[in-house]
Formats: C-alpha cells, sequence, structure tokens
C-alpha cells in the first residue's frame, strides 16, 4: 500500500449502489491505520457521513479503531464520535486531549455535546468544561442535570424564536443574521410572548411560502404537543410516533421555551427502545460487536443463574412422576414435543404482548380484548396440535390412551401458554417491573411446569 494514497477499492458488484461501508473500505482504512496514512485517512473520511465513518470504527479491529481515533485527533469528525456505541466511544475519548474535546463540545448540537461529556469521568468533565464559553458550558451542565433517557438530555438548547407581533420579513431577516448559529436541523419557528411563554408555531414551509409583510400570527398553528424536559424519552417517542412530528418544543413548568426536540434524535431512540426490548426478551443487554467478553458474561450470567434454578424447579416437578416414567418409557420420549410445542406458543403470546405494550396498545378495555384473543388462539392452536400429536403418538407406539393423554396435556399447556404469555407481562406491569426483562422466565418455567404436570399426571392415572 502507498503511504498516502492507497488504490480505491469499487464495492463488490452485490453490494448496493450506496453502500458506503463495506469490508474492501474496512480493510483499506485498517491498513491506513497500521501504515500511519493519516492524510488519505483525511482525505477519504472528507466527503463520508459521520454514521458511515462510525460504521467503520465499529467494524474494524477495536485497536485500529481507537489508533485511528489517536492518529486523526481534531481531524476526526465530531459527530462521528457521537455516532459510535457507548463502549468504544468512551473509549476513543480517552485517547482525545481536552483541548480536542473542548472544541468538538463548542462545535456540536447542545444534545450531542452533553452525550459526549456524560461519558468523560468527572474530575475530566470539569476540566474540560472550564475550557468552553460560557454559554455552551451552563447549556451543557444544565442538560446533565437531567436523569439519563429523559427529554432534557435529548434537546437541543439552539432553536429559532420568535415574537409573535413580527412578521415574516423580520423573522427571515432575523434567521439570516443568524447564519452559523442556527440549529441544525429545524423545522419550526416558535412564537413566544415577551416571557417566553410558548405561544404557537409557524411551520417553516408555511414562512417560506407567505409574503414578507404576513404577521406571523397570521400563520400561527396550535401546538399538537410539548414535551417536559423530565419526560422519559420513550414517552416522547411515542408522542413522534402518535402525531407524526417532525419536532417538538420543550418546556419548563412555566411553559417558558428551553428547547426543541427533532425526528432525528427520535429515531435513535426509537431504534434503541426496540432494541433493548428485543435483547431483553433473551435476557442480554447489549448486541454490539464491540461489546466485550467480560461485560457479556456480566450481562448474561444472571439470567442463565435464574433459568438453572428455574430449570431444576421444573426437574423436581418431573420427579414427582418417576414411577411413571420408570414403567412407561415412553413418556420419556415424547416430554420434549409437549415443552418445545408448549413453550414456542407461549413466547410467541409473549413477544406480541411486550409489544403491544410498549406501542401503549395495552390500555383499557384493550386489555380484555387482548386477553380473549391470546386465549381462543390458544384454544384453536391446543385443538390443531393435540389432535396432530396424539395422531402421531398413536401411529407411532400403537396406544390409543397414550395418544389421548399426550392430546390433552398438550391441549391445557397451549391454553396456559397462551394466558401466561398476556397475563405474565400485564401482571409485571402492574408491579412495576419492566414485562421484556422478567417475562421469559416466567413464561417458560411456568409453561414447562404445568405441561409436564398435566402429561405425567395424566399418564399416571390412564395408564398406570
Amino acid at each position: 500500500m502507498s503511504e498516502a494514497n492507497p488504490e480505491h477499492v469499487e464495492p463488490p458488484e452485490n453490494e448496493d449502489d450506496n453502500t458506503v461501508v463495506t469490508e474492501a473500505r474496512i480493510d483499506e482504512f485498517s491498513e491506513a491505520v497500521e501504515h500511519d496514512a493519516r492524510d488519505y485517512l483525511v482525505s477519504e473520511m472528507a466527503d463520508m457521513h459521520p454514521a458511515d465513518i462510525a460504521d467503520v470504527m465499529e467494524q474494524m479491529p477495536r485497536h485500529l479503531a481507537l489508533d485511528m481515533v489517536e492518529l486523526l485527533g481534531q481531524s476526526l469528525s465530531y459527530e462521528a464520535l457521537t455516532e459510535l456505541d457507548v463502549d468504544l466511544r468512551t473509549e476513543a475519548l480517552e485517547r482525545l486531549p481536552d483541548n480536542v474535546l473542548a472544541e468538538a463540545i463548542e462545535e456540536l448540537d447542545s444534545d450531542d455535546a452533553a452525550i459526549l461529556v456524560d461519558d468523560l469521568e468527572e474530575d475530566r468533565q470539569q476540566r474540560i468544561l472550564r475550557q468552553v464559553n460560557p454559554s455552551d458550558r451552563s447549556a451543557i451542565e444544565t442538560s446533565l442535570q437531567f436523569d439519563e433517557e429523559t427529554a432534557g438530555r435529548l434537546m437541543q438548547r439552539d432553536f429559532v424564536a420568535a415574537p409573535e407581533f413580527w412578521t415574516v420579513g423580520q423573522a427571515i431577516d432575523h434567521m439570516r443574521a443568524q447564519v452559523g448559529n442556527l440549529p441544525e436541523p429545524f423545522f419550526e419557528v416558535y412564537l413566544i410572548d415577551p416571557a417566553f411563554h410558548l405561544m404557537g408555531v409557524v411551520v417553516l414551509s408555511e414562512l417560506i411560502c407567505a409574503s414578507r409583510d404576513t404577521p406571523l400570527i397570521e400563520l400561527k398553528e396550535d401546538l399538537t404537543a410539548i414535551v417536559k424536559p423530565d419526560m422519559d424519552q420513550e414517552e416522547v417517542a411515542y408522542i413522534f410516533q402518535q402525531y407524526n412530528l417532525t419536532s417538538a418544543p420543550v418546556v419548563d413548568e412555566d411553559n417558558r421555551l428551553t428547547g426543541m426536540i427533532t425526528i432525528d434524535d427520535m429515531v435513535d431512540v426509537i431504534q434503541n427502545e426496540n432494541k433493548e426490548d428485543l435483547l431483553a426478551l433473551s435476557q442480554v443487554n447489549d448486541g454490539s460487536a464491540s461489546q466485550s467478553v467480560w461485560d457479556a458474561f456480566k450481562s448474561r450470567a444472571p439470567w442463565l443463574g435464574v433459568n438453572l434454578f428455574t430449570a431444576f424447579l421444573a426437574s423436581g416437578v418431573i420427579s414427582l412422576f418417576e414411577t411413571a416414567l420408570d414403567q412407561i418409557v415412553a413418556l420419556a420420549m415424547l416430554m420434549p414435543v409437549v415443552a418445545a410445542l408448549g413453550g414456542n406458543a407461549g413466547s410467541q403470546a409473549l413477544a406480541v404482548t411486550v409489544r403491544a405494550i410498549a406501542e401503549r396498545d395495552m390500555m383499557g378495555a384493550m386489555v380484555a380484548r387482548a386477553v380473549r384473543r391470546e386465549l381462543f388462539t390458544a384454544v384453536l392452536n391446543g385443538a390443531l396440535f393435540s389432535a396432530g400429536v396424539s395422531i402421531i403418538a398413536f401411529i407411532w407406539f400403537r396406544d390409543p390412551r397414550l395418544a389421548g393423554v399426550i392430546g390433552a396435556a398438550m391441549f391445557l399447556t397451549f391454553i396456559w401458554a397462551g394466558l401466561s404469555g398476556v397475563l405474565v407481562p400485564l401482571t409485571l406491569r402492574r408491579l412495576g417491573a419492566d414485562p421484556a426483562v422478567a417475562s421469559s422466565v416466567f413464561v417458560l418455567t411456568t409453561v414447562d411446569i404445568v405441561g409436564f404436570c398435566a402429561f405425567l399426571g395424566f399418564a399416571s392415572m390412564v395408564l398406570l
């Protein structure tokens, strides 16, 4: 590879034309870092989106990604740092000197700057913030006063506001005078009174189309939704989804405008919340490629320990029917069928319910409707699959009583699987626990216990 300009590698033919992050690109960047080809990296990254730079870094060998941060210094896109997953970003910030981070904080939007500052140790936070201009420092310190995953952390402190009595021409002239200091992006101009109370909103597209002498108050639209700084980010995401918002104002307890949240931040929140729920169903808390072995172990081992306990609980139930198992070997052969089908049925009901809870579709009359739906679905599935299992068991063992036992047990297991899949997460929600995290352990364990008790209990009564 030449020092400054390694040959450009086109994406493979089966890659989409718009694909920027390819294996070839990752290999090129890795080789460039190994050869300290700083000029080449700066040139190649000049036209790359910060999110694509972050993707390349996350898929490079970790030590090379960190070496690249150190090699580039202030030539690295600061926005790319905010796009990195939290573990890699924390290590990357350790490789950057204080003056570079201070410059990054001043250049980034206040919400993105707060992300970087929050990843620093407290003593380094204070040291770096002393190098930041007072207005940016005040905005970040205010943001950090709010809990993580709240609107206060997400909101931008930069926004465009105008008095109601201004005209369109005055508003446009004001924005032109502020070029370089305007938020990026923004979609609305907020109307305020002299005390900075939020009075309404003017959509940017309406503003541009109106004549210069049109009063802003004539273009004012009522607010669809407003956000409070202490609102949970999941609640904010729901508001954006519910009302198809591109941005929303953030106001304090006195209805004074303090910031705004834009759709680009909400897309990240929605994706992260969905990812968290999906991973939580399997009792893991991170799926990133950069997660370390130790972190993966710590996040998964406790839940595996819980599953170990519940597995022995199910084994204890089986031991109660030791006599039946000793006398009828076929029971041991058919037990996995009951557990597998019942567990899958419970997981299906659980996934649907957890998703509905997350999307606020499990309130009021919808709860009873969901329970009825899962019950009747379980009845239909139970009838179908218990009949199928009975036929297979009869063909296999030529014992009509055994076929009837497993059919009855399977039907009962399906009923319980459907009901537990919806009732367990609803109960956990009522108790204040996160249904996505805790539900699967209880659902799968109880389905196994009910299935084994039904199958072995019926077998003991009918076959012995």
